[in-house]
């Protein structure tokens, strides 16, 4: 198996050797060895930010050029991709395979990386002179990190080798273990990692309690352990630490950064560490929303277009939930300070406003982000989501008390959404009521309720493939802003439910194989 194993950048590696005088007198300047690094508290500082910058690699939250979490998106029913740099273009198509989708290689080797790192920092940390405190703390971080990147091998390929050492050449023969042993090993991270971090983190971006029990839960969550997930949900809600963001296109925008709502994100600054959101929903639209997701937008009195009577076909836009006009752009709506033609956007007419600077209008408008530019730090577990997961699980236990209402109720209610609250008191508002023992009504809710609130986010991918649906969904034609075809999707559900082991893995490994069902 391939390790893209570097263990710091070369700014800290001189950060590091100008605040040690005598490293200076008995090390070489211009390297580390694995021996000589591990031997000051600065310089388990820097091993630990390593691990940290793995999340902003290509196949993590994706840095640089790329877009990752945006471009899963088009993977799903809400968008689609002209560009297959990522793969998910052939993923969305069903002809990706081992060697021809740059996502399905890049998230195998750095989530590998991730697990080196945070694997040689453990190791290492041990036997570094510093703070007892602060050393329990920075393991605690890297046992989270090693739980995040373990979740990406199991959630995406299932088996993967499981890996707790610092990478050694003999790693190169190891076969997959199976995906049961490494979902208890995140478990055990997570665990251990919650009984020592503090509800508050120790700097902006760090692993918390609440990051570890919502990691939990979505994880318990995605492998159909309902109990444990509503288990974990309340104990974040428990922490009384986290609330929804009144502002909801704001949520998303820089100056709101580690807001409220969000519990664990990927921290991005301009110049040194960037991504290409802005320019890929300003310019290339490589994640194009598709009408299907812009008809799944309920009128703002909480019924489907299909049965109000004040939906407009011609006005579509009007009178729907006001999450639609803070996500998306489209033709005739105004972006930039000027009027969408049908021809701004080519790929479907529309794009996302959400994780860019742009809107309607706005100081950010006469600023052009280009590639490797933008700074938008990307969320991987906001406050909706665990109140949505906790909905969820205690729906799929068929315990929905009024437990299950609040929680829904919390994220439509946001200040400048305030959709209609789910109710069950009063049957003749049809649109919102679901009664208290209708688990398939209640079901529906939650899964809309987490496809709008998500929609361009990047979580949607993995909840259409835990839900089963995908085989129904991902087959068939997607359609334009005008309903024109745009092109015809497959999904086989007897192989794209998990990724394959990437072939050049393989090939380096052949203790790797066999590889998923059908690959």
């Amino acid at each position: 198996m391939k390790y893209h194993y570097t263990l710091l950048i070369a700014a800290v590696c001189i950060a590091s050797l100008a605040g040690c005088e005598s490293l200076l007198d008995t090390y070489p300047e211009d390297k580390y060895t694995e021996d000589t690094f591990w031997q000051t508290e600065t310089q388990a500082d820097a091993g630990l930010t390593a691990c940290y910058t793995t999340l902003r690699r290509e196949g993590i939250y994706g840095g640089g050029n790329w877009a990752t979490p945006l471009w899963e998106e088009t993977a799903t029913p809400n968008a689609t991709d002209y560009n297959s740099a990522s793969g998910f273009f052939r993923i969305a198509e069903g002809i990706h395979d081992g060697s021809n989708s740059g996502i399905i290689n890049n998230r195998w080797a750095h989530a590998y990386e991730g697990i080196g790192r945070c694997n040689t920092y453990l190791a290492k940390v041990q036997s570094i002179p510093m703070d007892e405190a602060k050393k329990n703390r920075g393991i605690a971080e890297a046992k989270f990190l090693r739980a995040l990147f373990y979740s990406m091998l199991v959630n995406y390929y299932g088996d993967a080798p499981l890996i707790l050492e610092p990478p050694a050449a003999t790693h190169n023969t190891l076969p997959r273990t199976p995906k049961d042993q490494l979902f208890a090993q995140i478990i055990t991270d997570l665990d251990e990692a919650a009984a020592v971090l503090d509800v508050d983190a120790t700097q902006t971006g760090r692993a918390t309690k609440g990051a570890c029990y919502a990691l939990k839960a979505r994880q318990y969550l995605y492998h159909g352990q309902y109990a444990e997930a509503a288990a974990a949900a309340q104990q974040v809600i428990d922490l009384n630490k986290y609330s929804i963001f009144p502002d909801y296109r704001g949520l998303f925008m820089p100056e709101n950064e580690n807001n409220s709502e969000v519990i664990f994100d990927v921290q991005y600054l301009f110049p040194n560490y960037c991504h290409s959101f802005d320019l890929i929903r300003r310019q290339y639209d490589t994640s194009a929303p598709l009408r299907d997701l812009i008809d799944a937008y309920l009128m703002d009195d909480g019924s489907d277009i299909q049965a109000s009577p004040r939906y407009d076909e011609q006005a579509y836009w009007e009178n729907r939930d006001p999450r639609f006009r803070m996500t998306l752009v489209w033709p005739g709506s105004t972006y930039r300070g000027a009027t969408v033609t049908n021809t701004t956007f080519a790929q479907t007419g529309y794009t996302f406003k959400k994780y860019s600077i742009y809107d309607e209008d706005n100081a950010y408008n006469a600023v052009i982000k280009n590639s490797n530019q933008s700074d938008i730090n990307y969320i991987v577990l906001r406050y909706a989501d665990v109140l949505l997961m906790y909905a969820e699980a205690k729906t799929e236990l068929n315990q929905i008390d009024e437990g299950v209402y609040e929680a829904i109720n919390a994220v439509r209610g946001r200040a400048n959404v305030n959709m209609p609250a789910i109710q069950h008191t009063n049957p003749a508002d049809a649109a919102n009521f679901v009664a208290m023992g209708d688990q398939s009504r209640m079901r529906e809710v939650i899964r809309h309720e987490r496809r709008i609130e998500f929609a361009g986010e990047g979580y949607y991918y993995m909840d259409i493939l835990r839900w089963r649906i995908a085989e129904t969904v991902m087959n068939g034609p997607i359609y334009k802003h005008d309903h024109t075809q745009k092109l015809v999707r497959k999904f086989n559900k007897e192989r794209d439910y998990l990724w394959p082991v990437p072939a050049y893995e393989i090939q380096e490994n052949p203790a790797l194989e066999p590889n998923n069902a059908n690959w």
